[in-house]
């Protein structure tokens, strides 16, 4: 029996996963994911600090010629005759298929088609922007629509902006943009000028389609996204930094580099200079269900990422000492945000410190046939609540998308 099946019927459908820490050059780390503070820069100073930890990824990182051998992919730990044995989550699905993600989604994408983060970034990142599928395709990428839901747990202070802008200014020109992207190597090109930043609030979100300019805050984030790493950096510099040349290239083909048109042309315009941006991209929680009938049962379920076809996500809570069977739909990945206790036979817990390296019991991957049988956790705490964040691919079936 491979080891995807052992790991699949040892767990009963649903798979144990181990943390995944992804560095990133241009930032600056926040310390609020937990990593051990000795191990922000273990990977060296050249490949900057480690400011984000993937979930549920069968997409691999795209950091440069440096990026290591499977950065940014999840692994199954499965512990077997004393020994734990590791291996690459999308190498499990690839021979599993449906077994894991569900015939609905195996049909259609052939993979997991999505993935989460933790995002951690002490200022704030560039304006800059995700390309759709139509503009990924020069560079044989996927586009990335994202959302972002702000963990009250891992914001016990804000970092240096709290602010991200999103969009483009009601009024602003293409040729205004145009010419601050020309001006990219002069220092400062002033390209939020043209754009507005709104107060982050722990405990509530936003949703990013591709095409859409933004300047993520310095809130730690939850970011469920599409199964894509490609970015372009439109902000020549931000917190007295410079961002350097080519990752305003970094979408490009090597043969329109220097094609400003083509940067402009990646902009969904009339989805940026929308007036209501507050209206049509905010997220506040919305309880799946009746509230007085989940509290009597033992705890509370909300929608946080509810705009996007490409993606979902819910936050879950079990009150102290409580028991509950919570079903799904759909397939999807989950981390622990706070307490502990028992989800079917495995053991989970949120723990404070984390070593690079180092396993944990935080964070799980749940098949569809699991999620649809019924997934029941126990709070073992008289106190203290259990909190876990969900994602969840592609059309889930149990979501009416918001748009």
């Amino acid at each position: 029996m491979s080891l995807a099946k052992k790991a699949l019927e040892q767990g009963e459908g649903i798979l144990r996963l181990t943390p995944t820490w992804v560095p990133r050059s241009f930032c600056v780390p926040g310390r609020r994911i937990k990593l051990h503070p000795d191990d922000y820069y273990c990977l060296g100073g050249e490949r900057g600090g480690i400011d984000e930890r993937w979930f549920s990824s069968t997409t691999p990182a795209q950091n440069g010629p440096l990026t290591s051998k499977n950065e940014g992919l999840s692994h199954i730990a499965l512990e077997e005759g004393g020994k734990t044995e590791l291996f690459l989550l999308k190498d499990a699905i690839d021979e599993l298929g449906g077994e894991i993600v569900g015939g609905r989604l195996w049909d259609k994408y052939k993979s997991w088609p999505m993935y989460s983060k933790f995002f951690d970034n002490m200022g704030p990142l560039p304006h800059h922007i995700h390309p759709s599928d139509e503009f990924g395709k020069l560079t044989g990428q996927n586009g990335k629509p994202e959302a972002y839901y702000y963990p009250p747990q891992l914001n016990n202070h804000g970092g240096d902006f709290p602010y991200t802008f999103f969009g483009i200014a009601p009024g602003t020109t293409k040729e205004q943009i145009k010419e601050c992207l020309m001006n990219f190597n002069k220092g400062d090109n002033k390209i939020t000028n043209y754009s507005q930043a709104f107060r982050l609030q722990p405990g509530t979100g936003w949703d990013v389609p591709p095409g859409m300019l933004h300047a993520p805050g310095s809130l730690c984030t939850y970011e469920p996204q599409k199964a894509s790493d490609i970015f372009a950096m439109y902000q020549s510099l931000v917190n007295e930094a410079i961002i350097p040349d080519e990752l305003l290239w970094n979408a490009t083909p090597k043969d329109r580099v220097g094609d400003y048109d083509l940067l402009v042309e990646m902009i969904d315009w009339e989805l940026n200079v929308n007036p209501n941006l507050l209206e049509t991209r905010y997220m506040e929680p919305i309880p799946v269900g009746n509230e007085e009938e989940m509290h009597a049962a033992g705890y509370h379920d909300s929608w946080i990422c509810y705009r996007s076809h490409d993606y979902s996500a819910k936050e879950l809570t079990i009150y102290p000492g409580q028991t509950v069977s919570i079903k799904d739909s759909a397939a999807y990945g989950m981390i622990m945000m706070q307490g502990y206790g028992k989800m079917n036979d495995w053991d989970i817990e949120t723990p404070a410190l984390i070593r690079f390296g180092q396993l944990t019991h935080d964070e799980y991957f749940v098949s569809e046939k699991a999620a649809q049988a019924g997934v029941k956790i126990t709070n073992l705490s008289k106190t203290d609540p259990i909190v876990m964040l969900k994602h969840f691919g592609p059309d889930n079936p149990d979501l009416k998308v918001w748009e």
